[in-house]
């Protein structure tokens, strides 16, 4: 049994972008900077966007931080998204998700410049990771959380994954389906399911790899898996515990699963530290996008 930390995975990767951005600013005299649009004042929003802005810092970028209020008109927004598209000194920009419900989030993702588009959510940058562009200057941004995930699952089995079963569970735009597209282009065995999915025990069961990302606490057990899985939690969800105490858990049945499985992610500590640290490598993949095409 071995537990991914993620934690310590991404600090070492920290590191080498903290480097990487060293060497930028020297080369070309420009830091590459993150902007960041927060709309409304949603406590957990105001914490994910506060802790990116702490990531940017700790390797040496520059994070740009705009608080609009709840009541901002979707054309308000997206005529912010425009004024960033349009300054230089941006290179990648994020629109925390999820907007209030009088925006349209669709109209707002594809208002980005998809060479700013630091989440890969842009419909062009999403279309170019359906066909495998993933290298080159034209290549698309890919969604920060589903490179987290297959990095994690590599630095426990090795760089090599072609032909494994994978599992992975939950289909939204964000992780399931960029993620499912990323383990085809590897040459895995993909099986997208859900937690309504008919049977779900047996494709766990027969699984190699399962990726959990349903939103459902402890929808996996220790009965629904095989001894040689390697599980990648990527739930958060917040519960009240025996003790009446909130706390953070995964979708997984964490304490009982771990004596099973031959690697699972803890939650938290595991997909979340290297979502935010592909955050920062994206950015510079962005700054880099904008510095060869001028």
């Amino acid at each position: 049994m071995t537990i991914i930390n993620g934690k310590e995975i991404a600090s070492i990767m920290r590191h080498d972008i903290a480097q990487e951005v060293s060497i930028i600013k020297e080369k070309f005299k420009i830091i590459p900077t993150l902007a960041v649009i927060l709309v409304g004042n949603d406590p957990a929003s105001e914490v994910y966007v506060g802790n990116k802005e702490k990531a940017a810092h700790s390797v040496n970028m520059n994070s740009m931080q705009f608080k609009l209020t709840s009541d901002t008109s979707e054309e308000e927004l997206i005529e912010k998204i425009h004024e960033l598209n349009n300054d230089n000194k941006v290179h990648a920009i994020l629109v925390q998700l999820p907007l209030p419900k009088h925006i349209d989030s669709k109209k707002v993702i594809h208002a980005i410049d998809p060479k700013k588009d630091v989440d890969g959510f842009n419909i062009l940058n999403v279309g170019k990771l359906s066909v495998g562009e993933i290298s080159g200057n034209d290549a698309a941004i890919v969604p920060c959380t589903p490179l987290g995930c297959i990095h994690l699952l590599k630095s426990a089995i090795g760089n090599n994954l072609a032909g494994l079963k994978t599992l992975v569970i939950g289909s939204s735009n964000i992780v399931g389906r960029p993620l499912a597209r990323l383990l085809m282009l590897e040459n895995c065995t993909v099986t997208i399911a859900n937690s309504s999915t008919k049977d779900l025990k047996s494709h766990c069961l027969d699984a190699d790899v399962i990726f959990c990302g349903a939103g459902v606490p402890n929808l996996i057990k220790s009965d629904m898996i095989n001894d040689n899985v390697v599980i990648i939690d990527i739930g958060i969800n917040r519960i009240i515990d025996e003790n009446n105490k909130s706390r953070l858990v995964g979708d997984v049945d964490f304490d009982n699963v771990v004596q099973k499985a031959k690697a699972i992610t803890p939650v938290p500590g595991g997909v979340g530290p290297m979502t935010i640290s592909y955050l920062l490598q994206n950015t510079i993949n962005c700054y880099l996008k904008q510095i060869k095409n001028n």
